[in-house]
């Protein structure tokens, strides 16, 4: 997988996961600390970042929905390991919220971006 092809996937999987993050401290009324934002952010990064290479190991390209799957996972599993390993708060609530968000976005950009590019190609052409 060439760095260049991934990048819009891998920006996407990325906004994805700060909007969580962003979300998430808005609506429990956390300070917007740039601390306490990567505090609560790192968890996710990492599950993030074992999915990528997850999916590179495997060759299947970022922007499929299989791709999509595994990173989700990974984004759910490591964080929530890596939250609970790092004494963060988990309950079983949120741990359904954090599914269903990856779940529905990282697996929705990835179902709307083949619609979103063939129409750019008809419009250009």
């Amino acid at each position: 997988m060439r760095p260049v092809r991934t990048l819009p996937a891998r920006l996407l999987d990325l906004v994805s996961v700060l909007a969580f993050v962003a979300i998430g401290r808005s609506n429990h009324g956390e300070s917007e600390s740039l601390g306490g934002l990567a505090n609560t952010l790192w968890p996710f990064l990492g599950g993030l970042l074992i999915g990528w290479l997850i999916v590179v190991r495997l060759r299947r390209p970022l922007a499929s929905r299989a791709a999509g799957a595994m990173v989700g996972l990974s984004v759910l599993g490591g964080g929530v390991i890596l939250r609970a390993v790092s004494g963060q708060g988990l309950a079983v609530s949120f741990v359904l919220v954090i599914a269903v968000f990856f779940a529905v976005v990282l697996l929705g950009w990835r179902s709307l971006a083949p619609l979103v590019v063939r129409r750019l190609d008809r419009v250009r052409g």
